[in-house]
């Protein structure tokens, strides 16, 4: 009798190895355990969907009257750097008697798992046996919880019909809309891959529309007025706040736009009492920021290194699997269960021996401090980023740096809260209110941790706010008047990209689609938000400028060209919608296929009868490296009419 583990990654399956019983035999894929039991593991997906031309070989040369492609018959193969792990593991089912799904508690981590069991093809008995192993955290005392509260894994069985309802909904539309506004593209002389997604393509467009913005800015001035309030040998400034009365004089969002008002403003305050209406004087207590998740320290490096999604990404794979100094780097999470409290000493003498920089930080520490980080109720298939009980002195460049972020940002857990002073006066004068803030900071608390160039300069106006009685009665000196200029917004960076991706939700009216959006993190995923970037880079239709990012001609083109539903991140928020009821049984896989089919044939009909739109007429072709082999269009996409296909992307 053997029973067989199948992790969703090697890390996971060391974990589990690790509890069971010894003496250990490490294998090429896997482990045997002393009772006779092996783990085994997946390396990520080791399944990918087939390309169009596997189910008819017309689809090699893309044509826009065999659009849409619709799979009968859905189809998977090995991922070439995954075939020797497969085989592996499907030489393990044979002769296992039970089988373990061990993937990440999640919708991909159900699917991961569960289409590598139907692939090797173990027995009905045996798949219809087969239980769910639920690991979120890798400490022994986590994992070994989970051994003993183990689930028959059909009843995940929506998870995974969710997840894999998801994976050929994208490929169906972003397949068949790639293909026809390439060769709509085409058409119009360019000579490159328009590639569509219901992911790629809102964040194209989020680019686009700045873009249009910043181009199509007109500056105008606005005014501020302030009071000068003599009190002694000091002078308060307290910004005026327009009435009612003043908005037919100001813009959408309260700047007053005429320089009049606000003369005759300072001619009715010079020299008037200015009585004390309101006084506020209190003590404000600023908790440490959370410890990372991947976009949190993707958002982070990038301000602090200019580093891209995918450079952050590589280095964190390269500290956690090369040198095993972080936990799993690709978390949406930025909370740890308890159990890893117990860890804080050990985790803090590791970063010490790792980073020299931080060894005061380390010794200033209190580990009996518990952050609000530490809460296993918001703790899902993983826990936010940390630093290992191991050290290392081997690490170098980007490695030491990212290694310093992510230990930095778990050393604020253990110091105090930042304390502020906060004042705040509101003065009547002729009528008007005028409002002095101001802000102290009085205890450093955790900022003590951030260097010099991450602190924000605090508002030191709190004593320059005096505490005043209400119904104290000064006297407003002068007034000043403020000239200012609107601006545009600003060009995206990786970082307000990256940002705008996890809080897509303001970007969208319907306050339905908000909610879920918010409770789905946003655009795409930890693990696939740096890879949907760099392939937006790679088709040329973002590109970088220093630090801003700016949609290319071909990528304008491709959002004016496309329609509406197709650029914004609403349609993302319906599928997640009905993807959740169908994880939760409330909503069945054929219709949602059935109703995207229908969605995307009349797509491909509107296509195939349209002009080329004027958008994509005269684009520069992107420039590619000339090489000496003839190239292929999935690799490089260069042509509609070579033999193979880009693939789908979100």
């Amino acid at each position: 009798m053997s029973c067989l583990y199948i992790a969703e990654k090697p890390s996971l399956g060391r974990a589990i190895a690790a509890v069971l019983p010894r003496p250990h035999k490490n294998n090429t894929g896997y482990i045997e355990v002393g009772n006779g039991d092996i783990v085994t593991w997946c390396i990520g997906h080791l399944l990918e969907q087939v390309e169009p031309d596997a189910y008819d070989a017309r689809y090699k040369k893309w044509h826009l009257e065999d659009l849409p492609i619709v799979p009968q018959q859905w189809q998977l193969i090995p991922r070439k750097a995954a075939k020797q792990q497969l085989a592996v593991i499907k030489k393990l089912a044979k002769t296992a008697t039970s089988v373990v799904h061990a993937g990440d508690p999640d919708r991909e981590g159900q699917l991961l798992v569960d289409e590598v069991i139907d692939y090797v093809k173990i027995s009905k008995a045996k798949k219809e046996s087969a239980q769910r192993l639920l690991i979120s955290d890798l400490n022994p005392a986590a994992v070994k919880k989970a051994l003993a509260t183990m689930r028959s894994n059909r009843d995940f069985i929506p998870l995974s019909v969710s997840a894999l309802a998801r994976s050929r909904a994208d490929w169906l539309y972003g397949m068949n809309m790639t293909r026809a506004y390439t060769l709509l593209g085409q058409k119009g002389g360019y000579r490159g891959v328009l590639s569509v997604g219901r992911v790629q393509t809102p964040i194209l467009g989020l680019v686009v529309r700045r873009d249009d913005e910043i181009a199509n800015f007109v500056a105008k001035p606005f005014y501020e007025v302030l009071a000068l309030i003599a009190y002694g040998e000091q002078i308060i400034y307290a910004k005026w706040q327009p009435s009612k009365s003043c908005e037919p004089f100001q813009d959408s969002e309260g700047r007053v736009l005429h320089r009049k008002l606000c003369e005759n403003v300072v001619e009715r305050i010079k020299g008037q009492p200015a009585e004390v209406t309101e006084s506020e004087r209190k003590q404000t207590k600023q908790a440490p920021p959370l410890p990372y998740s991947l976009s949190a320290l993707q958002i982070d490096a990038a301000k602090r290194f200019g580093m891209s999604a995918a450079d952050v990404l590589s280095t964190c794979q390269s500290l956690y699997e090369k040198h095993k100094v972080i936990t799993y780097p690709r978390s949406d999470s930025r909370h740890l269960p308890l159990d890893h409290f117990k860890q804080a000493n050990d985790v803090c003498r590791s970063i010490a021996a790792t980073d020299n920089q931080l060894a005061t930080a380390v010794d200033n520490a209190n580990t009996s401090l518990k952050s609000k980080a530490w809460n296993d109720k918001k703790v899902d298939a993983h826990h936010a980023i940390i630093p290992t009980p191991k050290s290392s002195s081997a690490l170098t460049g980007y490695e030491a740096k990212i290694y310093q972020l992510i230990a930095r940002q778990y050393l604020m857990q253990f110091y105090p809260a930042a304390e502020y002073a906060d004042a705040k006066l509101v003065f009547t004068i002729a009528n008007g209110l005028f409002i002095a803030k101001g802000r102290q900071l009085m205890s450093p608390g955790w900022r003590a941790l951030l260097g010099r160039d991450d602190k924000k300069e605090d508002n030191d106006l709190a004593d320059k706010v005096p505490p005043l009685d209400k119904g104290t009665v000064l006297v407003c000196r002068d007034g000043e008047i403020k000239d200012k200029m609107t601006e545009p917004p600003k060009a995206f960076t990786e970082a307000t990209l990256l940002q705008a991706m996890t809080g897509i939700a303001r970007f969208v009216s319907d306050a339905s689609l908000k909610k879920i959006l918010r409770d789905t993190d946003g655009l795409g995923t930890e693990a696939t938000r740096a890879g949907i970037l760099e392939m937006l880079f790679k088709r040329q239709l973002l590109q970088r400028q220093g630090k801003a990012i700016h949609a290319s001609e071909a990528g304008k083109g491709l959002i004016y060209a496309l329609p509406d539903t197709s650029t914004y991140p609403d349609m993302t928020a319906h599928w997640e919608h009905q993807l959740h009821d169908m994880a939760e049984r409330k909503c069945a896989y054929q219709p949602f296929m059935a109703a995207l089919e229908q969605q995307v044939t009349a797509l491909m009909e509107q296509v195939k009868v349209s002009e080329v739109p004027p958008s994509l007429r005269s684009l520069t072709s992107p420039e590619f490296k000339p090489r000496a082999k003839k190239r292929s269009y999935a690799k490089k996409g260069t042509s509609a009419k070579t033999k193979s296909v880009p693939k789908s992307k979100s």
